[in-house]
C-alpha cells in the first residue's frame, strides 16, 4: 500500500483522545463500605465486569474510527483481494508491421499476437474503456467487443509503421480518459529496427508481450532500380539481394517474366532489357517465397519510349552543346528540335532555360518568358556562394543567381514544382513544358556544368519533365507522406482502378506496388511503394533491451503468453482506498452510538 498524502497520517495521533478519556473515567477515589450496602457487593462485582468490557469496547471502536479517518485522509492506494478490477483505461498496441507476417512454427507472428490481444480483452469488464492502436497508426476505441472485432480485422501492414509513435499515442489516450486506473499493453515481435528510440510513458503502467524464440532466416530484395529511369528503348535493372546463401530470382516487366538468374550472397545483379512495350511499365524483382513473403518482391517503374530530340541554342553556351553531344552518344537523346536548351532570352517550350549570362539581357529574358507562357520572372540579383539543394545536385554551388518571382496566370497561379533551392531562394523550377534555372550556365555563376552530376541531372530533367508523357519516378514507404504532382488529380492503382487524390500532401498507399499519376487519361509519372529495407532484418531485442525502450513508468516484459496475461488489468488491482476506509469509519461510529445507547442493567434495583 502507498499513500498519496502521507502527511495526513499525523492525524492518527488523535487516537490518544479516546485513550485519555477512558483512563480519566476510571475511579480513583477512596472506597468506603457501608454495612447497609454489603448485600449489593456481589451484584456490583458482576456488573463491574460488564461495564469494563463495554468501556474497553467503546475505546477500541473510537480508536479504530480515528485511525480509519486518518488513513482515509492520507489517500491510500493498494491492491485489493479478489480477481476483479475497478474501471480501467487500457490501450492495446498491436504490432502489425511487415516483420510480424514472418511465419514461425507454422503460423504468422501476427496471429500469435492477435490471439494474446483477444484473450487480454476477454478480461475486460463493463466499466472499462479500451482502445486498439496499430503500428500503421490506426486507432479504434470503445467497449471490449468493438476492440476485439478490430483486432480480428487487423492485417499485416506492408511497411515498418511507427511503433514508438503508436505507443506514445496509446499513453496519451489513457491519460486523457479521466479514469484513475490506466495501462498500456504492447504486443510486438520485438524487432530491433522497430524500437530505435525510447517512449515517454508519462507514468502510465506498461506491460509488454514479445514472444520468445529466434526469428527465421530471411532472404530479401533490398534494391531494384531501373537505369536510366527512361529507357529509349533499351535499359537495365540493377538489384541487390540480401540472403544467407545463393538465391534464385526473376525479373517481371509489365506483369510478364523477362529474365531469370541466381544471385550470390550480397552481390548486385544487373539485367539488360529491351521491351517491346512502350509507355510507363511496372516491374518487379522477385525471389522464391520464404518465411517472410513481404520482402521477396521489390517493385520498380520504367518509362519506355523513343529518346527525345534535343538542340542546344547558342544562347545557352558551349557547355550545353557539349552536354547534348554526350547524351546523344549515350542514346539518351537524339539531335532535333523538339526540346531546346537555351538562355531565358531565347525562351520557348519545351525547353531547359538558364538565366542570361549578360545582366543587360534580363529585360529581354523576362519578355521572352512571358511570350512563351512561362509563369516566372527573373528578379533581383543574388550573390553567394551558396550550396544548391535538390535531387541530383549534391555538391553544386551557386555564386550568382536571380530571384525567381512567380507570375499569376489567368485563372490563378500556374502549377509548378521547385526542383532546387539556393540561399533560401528557388533556384530551379519546373512546370508544363519548361525547366528554368536561376543561374547562367557558366562556371562563374554556378559550378553545375563542371560537376560530374551535370549530365545525369540534365538528362533526367529532359526525360522527366520534357519528354512528352514521361515524368518522374517517386519512391516511398507504405503510408509515408508524399507530394502530389501539381498537374495530377488521379492515381492509378496496381489493379487498374483510378482514384481521385485532392490533398497536395497525401500519404502513400499501404500496399506495396507501382502506382501511376494520371495526366488526363494517360500515365504521367510513377509512384513506387516498397517496404523499408530495415524491415527485412528480423533481429530482435532481448527482454532487458526492450524494457529499456519505455521510460517514465513501471514496465513489465514477458516472453510467454501465460505469464503476460495476468499482468493485463493488474494495474486495476491498485485502487484508491479512501472511500472504503471512510465507510469503515462511518460503520464504526454507528456501532459506537449503538453501544453507548444500549440499556444498562442497574445493580441493586428494588421494587
Amino acid at each position: 500500500m502507498t499513500f498519496l498524502s502521507p502527511l495526513a497520517l499525523l492525524l492518527a495521533a488523535a487516537v490518544a483522545v479516546p485513550l485519555v478519556l477512558h483512563l480519566l473515567r476510571r475511579k480513583t477515589g477512596e472506597q468506603v463500605e457501608f454495612p447497609a450496602l454489603r448485600y449489593l457487593l456481589r451484584a456490583q462485582r458482576e456488573f463491574s465486569r460488564t461495564l469494563k468490557l463495554r468501556n474497553l469496547l467503546l475505546m477500541l471502536i473510537r480508536v479504530a474510527a480515528v485511525l480509519a479517518i486518518a488513513l482515509a485522509a492520507a489517500r491510500p492506494v493498494g491492491r485489493m483481494v479478489g480477481g476483479g478490477h475497478p474501471p480501467t483505461a487500457l490501450a492495446v498496441v498491436l504490432d502489425n508491421s511487415l516483420s510480424t507476417s514472418a511465419v514461425v512454427a507454422g503460423r504468422p507472428v501476427l496471429a500469435l499476437l492477435k490471439d494474446a490481444a483477444r484473450q487480454a480483452l476477454g478480461r475486460a469488464s463493463a466499466g472499462d474503456r479500451v482502445w486498439l492502436v496499430t503500428a500503421d497508426g490506426r486507432v479504434v476505441g470503445g467497449d471490449a467487443g468493438a476492440v476485439r472485432d478490430a483486432v480480428d480485422r487487423t492485417e499485416t501492414f506492408a511497411g515498418a509503421g511507427d511503433l514508438p509513435g503508436a505507443t506514445a499515442r496509446a499513453a496519451q489516450l489513457v491519460q486523457a480518459s479521466g479514469i484513475p486506473s490506466r495501462q498500456v499493453a504492447v504486443l510486438t515481435d520485438g524487432q530491433a529496427s522497430a524500437w530505435q528510440r525510447p517512449v515517454a510513458m508519462g507514468g502510465v503502467s506498461t506491460t509488454v508481450f514479445a514472444p520468445a524464440g529466434a526469428p527465421p532466416r530471411n532472404r530479401a530484395v533490398v534494391r531494384a532500380v531501373p537505369e536510366p529511369p527512361h529507357w529509349t528503348p533499351r535499359g537495365a535493372v540493377r538489384a541487390s539481394i540480401s540472403a544467407p546463401d545463393s538465391a534464385t530470382f526473376r525479373v517481371l516487366l509489365g506483369g510478364h517474366p523477362v529474365a531469370r538468374g541466381t544471385a550470390a550472397p550480397g552481390a548486385e545483379v544487373e539485367v539488360r532489357l529491351q521491351p517491346s512495350e512502350r509507355g510507363w511499365l511496372s516491374g518487379s524483382v522477385e525471389l522464391e517465397p520464404d518465411e517472410l513473403r513481404g520482402d521477396d518482391v521489390r517493385w520498380f517503374a520504367a518509362h519506355v519510349g523513343p529518346p527525345p530530340s534535343v538542340v542546344a541554342d547558342q544562347s545557352a553556351g558551349a557547355f550545353a552543346r557539349t552536354a547534348v553531344d554526350a547524351l546523344a552518344q549515350e542514346g539518351r537523346v537524339t539531335r532535333g528540335n523538339d526540346v531546346v536548351i537555351a538562355g531565358a532570352e531565347a525562351a520557348r517550350r519545351p525547353a531547359v532555360l538558364f538565366a542570361p549570362a549578360d545582366p543587360v539581357q534580363l529585360g529581354a529574358a523576362n519578355r521572352a518568358l512571358q511570350r512563351a507562357g512561362v509563369p516566372w520572372r527573373l528578379g533581383a540579383e543574388r550573390k553567394g556562394p551558396a550550396p544548391v539543394r535538390g535531387p541530383g545536385l549534391d555538391g553544386v554551388t551557386a555564386t550568382l543567381w536571380y530571384a525567381l518571382d512567380p507570375v499569376a496566370a489567368a485563372g490563378g497561379a500556374a502549377p509548378a514544382d521547385t526542383l532546387a533551392h539556393a540561399g533560401g531562394d528557388a533556384w530551379a523550377v519546373a512546370g508544363d513544358g519548361y525547366v528554368l534555372v536561376a543561374s547562367p550556365l557558366q562556371p562563374a555563376a554556378t559550378d553545375l556544368p563542371i560537376r560530374a552530376g551535370w549530365l545525369p541531372w540534365l538528362g533526367a530533367a529532359i526525360a522527366d519533365r520534357l519528354g512528352g508523357e514521361a515524368g518522374a519516378v517517386t519512391e516511398a514507404a507504405p503510408g509515408a507522406p508524399i507530394t502530389r504532382p501539381s498537374w495530377a488529380r488521379e492515381l492509378e492503382w496496381p489493379d487498374g482502378a483510378v482514384r481521385a487524390v485532392i490533398e497536395p500532401r497525401p500519404r502513400a498507399p499501404a500496399r506495396a506496388g507501382v502506382y501511376f499519376w494520371r495526366r488526363g487519361t494517360a500515365r504521367g509519372s510513377a509512384l513506387v511503394v516498397n517496404p523499408e529495407v530495415a524491415e527485412s532484418d528480423l533481429s530482435r531485442l532481448a527482454v532487458a533491451q526492450l524494457q529499456a525502450q519505455f521510460a517514465g513508468g513501471p514496465v513489465e516484459v514477458s516472453s510467454a503468453e501465460s505469464e503476460w496475461l495476468p499482468t493485463v488489468f493488474a494495474v486495476g488491482g491498485r485502487r484508491a482506498l479512501e472511500g472504503t476506509l471512510l465507510a469503515v469509519a462511518a460503520l464504526l461510529l454507528i456501532t459506537e452510538a449503538a453501544v453507548t445507547r444500549a440499556p444498562r442493567d442497574t445493580a441493586g434495583d428494588t421494587d
